[in-house]
């Protein structure tokens, strides 16, 4: 337990250190989002394209854990849909946008700096062939859904071309795309290069946890603070419960290599909940409070997965 104590610990002191720099005024709150932007435009695609690069990223390729994770995830968005409208009484939209609020991980801010930190970077082929695939299918599945279920929805087809623009134009994408292709034609960086990349890469770790620390001084709890702890009880215990039983139990999947799956699905509700939310002005208060809360209280729940994985 002190071993699992030592993995978190940092973890969520860098959380509190940038949660309390901004909340105290020492660090700009408006430098936040810039900080932000580094670590998601800059900094981890260039770690993405490193370890692709470095990595036998083609033996990672497991759909043994990417698919338990994907139908995980996809198995918690129906969930919280339903429960969205037929316990909380919410209309289509903001049911599909609670939903989501459970289902959108916080695989980058979060889940990279934590999984690093547990299992170094022997787990990063893996994180990353999940990471890879999030944007393009949650947010494909989550708009696709919405403007079905919305009266006052756009036609499909344009729906997944705002879907295609946001997957494309995202840089997370960009380093995973130049990665595989300097893999494919066996690149071999100079060293000015290989340093380059790899002080970007070490960016990525304190930047990130610093930020998404001070970011949570943007978020308040609401009137639709249970719609929120249910979506993040979905997202912090569901999730990986199924992703463990889907793993475990059914493709039997070793447990070196299914934790980085299952720990991963445990990780709270990404900031793409408020934006998605946001973008379609359904539910905005709980995708706000569900990052609040599920951040929170993921301190306590990833302590826990991490003791559960490592029986």
């Amino acid at each position: 337990m002190l071993s699992i104590l030592s993995v978190i610990a940092p973890i969520f002191a860098l959380m509190a250190f940038g949660f309390g720099a901004v909340r105290f005024k020492l660090f700009p709150a408006e430098g936040i989002k810039s900080l932000i932007a580094f670590v998601n435009n800059f900094a981890t695609p260039c770690l993405l394209f490193h370890s692709i690069l470095t990595s036998d990223f083609r033996s990672a390729f497991n759909p043994s854990i990417i698919g338990p994770f994907y139908i995980g995830a996809l198995i918690c968005f129906a969930v919280g849909i339903v429960i969205a409208i037929k316990l909380f009484g919410n209309r289509p939209g903001e049911g599909v946008s609670v939903g989501f609020s459970g289902t959108f991980t916080n695989t980058v801010l979060v889940g990279l700096p934590i999984i690093q930190r547990a299992y170094g970077t022997d787990a990063l082929p893996v994180t990353l062939s999940i990471i890879g695939l999030h944007g393009a299918i949650l947010l494909t599945v989550g708009m696709v859904t919405m403007e079905l279920v919305r009266r006052d929805g756009q036609p499909l087809g344009k729906t997944l071309i705002v879907a295609a623009r946001r997957v494309l134009s995202n840089p997370l994408i960009w380093g995973i795309a130049a990665g595989f292709l300097a893999s494919a034609i066996n690149l071999q960086l100079i060293e000015p290069a290989e340093a380059f990349l790899t002080m970007m890469s070490q960016a990525v770790v304190p930047a990130a946890l610093f930020g998404i620390g001070g970011a949570l001084n943007e978020y308040r709890l609401s009137e639709n603070w249970k719609q929120a702890l249910v979506a993040s009880l979905i997202k912090l215990i569901l999730h990986p419960a199924l992703a463990y039983i889907l793993m475990i139990w059914v493709l039997h999947v070793p447990m070196d290599i299914a934790r980085y799956g299952i720990l991963l699905s445990a990780m709270p509700a990404g900031v793409n909940v408020y934006v998605f939310a946001t973008y379609y002005q359904r539910g905005e208060s709980v995708a706000a409070n569900t990052i609040l809360i599920a951040t929170v209280a993921s301190a306590a729940t990833i302590t826990a997965w991490l003791y559960v994985l490592s029986l």
